[in-house]
């Protein structure tokens, strides 16, 4: 019996089955954050954002980082997910409440939209592009 809870030895099986293909791991991880992202946007009261431009061009820029840039990347995104996670979690019960999230959830949505962007100059994928023509 593993003194480790089920979670735990779940996300552990993930993580090594990912190293086998590091950045198809990291292309669902991306577009399983942009999905929480956008529950995180009608919580804030923000229009979904669509799969594209930039945020679609996420498998072209970390396809063939060096590994040391592709492990930033990788940590950004867990960093984002740790974030995003236990924050998602607390707008939904204080929602379940009764109680506006709209503030605190558009306050997680920036820090979200920061580290995105900053995940994205990490994996050399301009955005500012995409931002002049939007």
């Amino acid at each position: 019996m593993s003194a480790l809870p089920p979670d735990q030895i779940r996300t552990m099986r993930e993580i090594s089955r990912g190293a086998a293909d590091p950045v198809a791991s990291m292309s669902s991880r991306w577009r399983d954050m942009h999905q929480q992202a956008n529950d995180l946007a009608e919580l804030a009261g923000l229009a979904h954002e669509p799969f594209g431009g930039a945020i679609a061009r996420f498998d072209e820029g970390v396809t063939g980082l060096p590994q040391r840039e592709s492990e930033l990347v990788w940590q950004a995104i867990e960093d984002v997910d740790a974030m995003l996670e236990p924050g998602m979690r607390a707008l939904v019960r204080i929602s379940e409440r009764g109680q506006d999230v709209t503030a605190p959830a558009l306050a997680l949505w920036r820090e979200y939209y920061n580290a995105r962007a900053a995940i994205l100059r990490l994996a050399r994928i301009d955005s500012a592009a995409d931002q002049i023509s939007a």
